[in-house]
């Protein structure tokens, strides 16, 4: 390991907006039976400045679609989570020298989020380009699987946005919304060639605050991809009939640099 992950490792310790849990704690009565964390039900009160609405940012990488959203929406209380200690170093070290009250950020698994979070103490999730795991439908972050552990933790009406490069992520999660019956707040298969007054209620900060992936996709003149749904569903979560080898095919390779873990 480089002296400069281990700097950044070091200094995260001194971040008082990052928690780093000991994935030997959770996983102490095994996979299936995590164990609590202690901040579970207690963000509001332990982390931020003040209590209002959380919105967590899953695989927030470097956390700059994180600290933007908490600087537009004061209102809000923003999490990022991702597991890669590098880079949420960036992060949150912008977060402790600019002295923002209502970020914070998680370094844990996604699969363990539901040790984190009490029922209802979620009001949104943001999904930015996260991988599409082409090969295993259960590890994709729109997955029955993911949206039950979302909809644990998800106050009532509470929506899932998801920004992706990715046709295939963005078709397999319109195909999951679908076959759940949940409500479709906005779908588009080019972001940037929507007008911003009009689409997605006139969200600009959907156009306008973008990850470092982002701005490299739209450089090389890819389009960015946006679905955003609201989660409620009474009953079990149902796969839906996804033609993911037409998909896959379609999308053609992934683009390695697409999810490098520190640059």
């Amino acid at each position: 390991m480089g002296h400069g992950k281990l700097k950044k490792f070091a200094e995260n310790e001194t971040f008082s907006c990052l928690l780093q849990p000991s994935a030997t704690d959770l996983l102490c009565d095994g996979y299936f039976s995590l164990k609590d964390h202690e901040i579970k039900g207690k963000w509001n009160e332990k982390m931020f400045a003040k209590p209002q609405p959380i919105i967590l940012e899953l695989g927030c990488g470097k956390g700059e679609y994180t600290i933007d959203l908490a600087r537009r929406n004061p209102e809000f209380n923003y999490i990022g989570v991702d597991i890669k200690g590098a880079r949420l170093w960036k992060g949150a070290k912008q977060a402790n020298e600019a002295r923002l009250g209502n970020v914070a950020f998680l370094r844990t698994r996604i699969e363990f989020i539901t040790a984190f979070f009490a029922p209802g103490e979620i009001s949104g999730i943001w999904l930015t380009f996260s991988d599409p795991q082409m090969k295993s439908e259960n590890s994709r972050l729109t997955s029955p699987v993911f949206l039950e552990k979302y909809r644990k933790m998800m106050s009532p009406g509470a929506v899932v946005r998801l920004k992706t490069d990715s046709m295939f992520l963005h078709q397999y999660s319109k195909a999951v919304a679908l076959a759940n019956g949940m409500k479709i707040l906005a779908c588009t298969e080019d972001l940037y060639a929507e007008d911003p007054a009009t689409f997605a209620q006139g969200n600009a900060a959907l156009f306008e605050v973008q990850t470092f992936y982002e701005k490299m996709f739209l450089e090389m003149g890819l389009k960015i991809t946006y679905l955003s749904f609201v989660i409620d569903r009474e009953g079990d979560y149902v796969y839906p009939e996804f033609d993911g080898a037409y998909w896959r095919e379609k999308e053609g390779p992934r683009r390695s640099f697409s999810h490098n873990p520190s640059k």
